[in-house]
Parts: C-alpha cells; sequence; structure tokens
C-alpha cells in the first residue's frame, strides 16, 4: 500500500482573474474558495485534498493577488511562484487564452524555469478546443513546454491536465516504506520558540547553517539521534525563511505547515506559555488533526511562567478547550532555554509514534462492539433501530476502523464517539485520532 505521508503537493500560480478559484474548486469537488467576479477575495480555505484515479495530492493555492497596477501584480505573482517553489512538488502556472500572453506571464515563466521544478503549463477557459487552438499555441512561446487546454468552468480537458500533472510525481513511496525512522514535524505560529527548541533538541545551533540547495522542496531534513534512536526533523528550513515572503505570512505559515505535516508522522505543535493557546494555534492544529497524524502540544517557555500548584491544570484545561475537537492530544510542558523536560518529549514522541501505527484484532474489537452495545443502546428513528454487525481495522497512521451497519443514516457523530471512545479506554491510542467509516450492509432475512 502506497504510503499516505508522502502525499505529494501541487500548487496553483497564475495572474487575477485566469480562474484559479474555478479550478481549485473544479479539482477539490467542492466550493472551497469563493468565487466572486471581485479578483483577489481571500479565502480560508487555502489548501485541499484531491484524488484522481489512484493518485492522490493536496492542492494548494498560492494566494489571491489585489490587481491594483502592473507592477504589484507582478511583484505578487513572484511571491505566489515563491511560495509555490519552497513547498509544491509540481506547480500548475495558470494563464488565460482570453487575455493572452501578457508580459507578466513571461516574467513569472523564467522564475519558475530557472527553480527546476515540474511545471504543468494550463490555460483556461478554451470553451471550444476547435476555436481555440491557434490561441493556445501562442502560449509555446514561454518556453515552458506543452500548453495544456482547459475549461475549469466546464470542467473540460482536467483529465489529460492531471495525468500530466500526476505524471511529473517522484514516486517516494519505496524510500519510505524502508526508512522506519520516527518522522516529527515542528510546528507553531512564528516566534513559539520553534527554532530554539529545535536546536536544544539537536544539541547546537545547527539551524544556522546555511541552505542546502537543490533539496526536494527547499525543505531541509534534519537527522538526530537520541539515545541511540534515529529521527528526523521534517523541514527545519521554513523556521529560518521569515525574510522571504513579507506579504503574505500567515498564508506562507500555512502552505508552509501543510508541506510539513503532510511528510510527518507525529507533529509537535509549539505554543507559547506566557501567551497561552491561540486562535492561529487552533488552525494549525486543525491542519495536523485533518490529515490524521499523531499530535504532541509542547508548551514553550515554561520555566518564565509563574507558578502554583493549580497552573498546569488550569493550562491544560484552557488548552483543552480551545483544542476540543482532539482531545487524544498528548500536552507537555518544556523550555527550549532550559532544556527542562525535553527527554519526556522524546519519550512521548516514541509512545504516540506507536499508538498512531497500533493494529487491534478484529475479535477484540468485535468484543469491545458488542459490550458498548450492550451497555448504551444504540439510536432509533420510527421504530427502525441501528444494529451494528461487525467492525474490524483497516489501516494504520492514522488507526482506520470499518463499522458494518444496517442503516448509515442511524450512526449519529455521538454513538461513533461513545464506540471510538470505549476502543481508547481499552486500547489508550493517546496522541492519535481514530478514524471510523460506516458502511451499510442490508439485513439477511
Amino acid at each position: 500500500m502506497a504510503d499516505k505521508r508522502n502525499k505529494p503537493i501541487v500548487a496553483v500560480v497564475g495572474r487575477p482573474n485566469v480562474g484559479k478559484s474555478t479550478l481549485f474548486n473544479a479539482l477539490a469537488g467542492e466550493k472551497i474558495s469563493i468565487v466572486k467576479d471581485t479578483p483577489g477575495i481571500t479565502r480560508d480555505r487555502i489548501y485541499a485534498d484531491v484524488t484522481w484515479l489512484d493518485r492522490a495530492f493536496t492542492l494548494i493555492d498560492t494566494g489571491g493577488i489585489e490587481p491594483d497596477s502592473n507592477d504589484i501584480i507582478l511583484s505578487q505573482m513572484r511571491t505566489q511562484a515563491q511560495i509555490a517553489m519552497d513547498t509544491a512538488d509540481v506547480i500548475i502556472f495558470l494563464v488565460d487564452v482570453k487575455q493572452g500572453l501578457v508580459d507578466a506571464d513571461s516574467k513569472v515563466a523564467d522564475m519558475l524555469r530557472r527553480s527546476h521544478k515540474p511545471v504543468v503549463l494550463v490555460v483556461n477557459k478554451v470553451d471550444d478546443f476547435d476555436k481555440y487552438m491557434a490561441d493556445v499555441y501562442e502560449f509555446y512561446q514561454l518556453g515552458m513546454g506543452e500548453p495544456h487546454p482547459v475549461s475549469a468552468t466546464n470542467r473540460l480537458g482536467l483529465g489529460d491536465m492531471l495525468e500530466t500533472v500526476c505524471s511529473q510525481f517522484k514516486d517516494t513511496e519505496v524510500t519510505a516504506e524502508d526508512d522506519d525512522r520516527i518522522r516529527v514535524a515542528i510546528v507553531g505560529k512564528p516566534n513559539v520558540g520553534k527554532s530554539s527548541l529545535i536546536n536544544k533538541l539537536l544539541g547546537e545551533d545547527r539551524l544556522i547553517v546555511s541552505d542546502i540547495a537543490g533539496t526536494t522542496r527547499d525543505a531541509v531534513d534534519t537527522e538526530i539521534t537520541y539515545q541511540d534512536k534515529e529521527y528526523v526533523l521534517i523541514d527545519t528550513a521554513g523556521l529560518r525563511r521569515k525574510n522571504k515572503v513579507k506579504e503574505d505570512l500567515e498564508r506562507y505559515m500555512i502552505i508552509r505547515t501543510v508541506s510539513a505535516v503532510e511528510r510527518a508522522d507525529v507533529v509537535v505543535l509549539v505554543i507559547d506559555a506566557l501567551e497561552g493557546v491561540t486562535e492561529q494555534d487552533a488552525k494549525i492544529a486543525g491542519i495536523a488533526h485533518e490529515r490524521g497524524k499523531a499530535v504532541i502540544i509542547a508548551v514553550n517557555k515554561w520555566d518564565a511562567l509563574e507558578k502554583n500548584d493549580k497552573t498546569i491544570y488550569r493550562f491544560t484545561e484552557k488548552v483543552r478547550n480551545t483544542l476540543s475537537y482532539m482531545p487524544y492530544a498528548e500536552i507537555v510542558f518544556v523550555s527550549a532555554l532550559t532544556g527542562q523536560r525535553l527527554p519526556k518529549l522524546f519519550q512521548t514522541i516514541d509512545m504516540v509514534s506507536e499508538n498512531h501505527a497500533m493494529r487491534v484484532s478484529t475479535g477484540v474489537l468485535n468484543e469491545i462492539m458488542s459490550e458498548a452495545v450492550a451497555l448504551q443502546q444504540p439510536p432509533s428513528d420510527k421504530g427502525k433501530i441501528l444494529r451494528l454487525y461487525y467492525i474490524t481495522q483497516v489501516a494504520v497512521k492514522p488507526p482506520t476502523f470499518v463499522i458494518f451497519v444496517n442503516d448509515k443514516d442511524l450512526m449519529h457523530f455521538s454513538y461513533t464517539r461513545y464506540i471510538e471512545n470505549q476502543i481508547r479506554e481499552t486500547f489508550g491510542f493517546k496522541g492519535t485520532p481514530l478514524r471510523f467509516i460506516i458502511r451499510e450492509r442490508k439485513e439477511k432475512n
């Protein structure tokens, strides 16, 4: 089975009004971006999971552009291109057949070409292939290879485009399967002490080293050995790239986080003890949760906080309330400055990584489920009672279970959560989310 953690990242770059959001929505299969005629509307959903045939990838939207003047458009396109080159495996460069080839396209094409990343040139708004093909060929001048005609609105040509995009993915699955080192992404908003924490873990100021050019995604992964066990810290480069993209730090940070989390097994979210847990922390934690990763919350600068006997309890409660969707996350109180509890951090990484990959036998799962059903009657509707026939675990990282029932609509979220809690009570599964898939099986007479 392909290793999920190597899901490639595809970024879309293009001028205002070429239809980036429409393409994003057509591929993501739902209206995630808000499409209005006003260009440059920012939106919350920056990334989406896309599956095409048997390939899955993460699509990122590098940002809207405020069309103020041609100079500003160009500088913002360069920022977009930079984000894409820093984080993506493949870049879709979107142009518009009706606006034709413009100067800004050529300048961004030069920049993308120099990045040596695979770029797929896509010409949008080709609603009629016969009519517009001559105009499509004009884009050969960009020197980005063959232009792919599509109409994002009418969903024409998307299959051919996706085939080209997917053919550029490097098969990294083989190397990942032989590599059993735990891959850890240390994430968090700016200035919470991520770099200091990594330096302390490495025992030397390694993060000041110059970038190693030519590594994929320009991410520098760092190997680290602790008590004879090897770990890989993912994308320590992103931490010192603050000066590159000033315009849109938050978007840059989120995209960078998505790309690091995608490649990790365990995500350590660093939050600042003095600031407490913030909305931005919750946003970053949400990325790890959505992607089904094992999560540890490292509360940094704990040494700097005035404490009494209730401090830890109160702080934990606040974190649990703000991040209520991830009650499974482990919390560790550390100090990058003094090195306080860093050994505990490694022990916790080992533990949650083990839980993330834990398998439970079908027999035991069905025993737990039968007992749970006996203790709390399943919901019913208009005289029809939910029946749970069978449960089995189908995947790890995160542990994923399929429950066969007589009627999917009767399986309320709260009952699924009740079953989850029963499983957790037996096996703990600390630090890892659990996924449940509900399938219907018709009753036999």
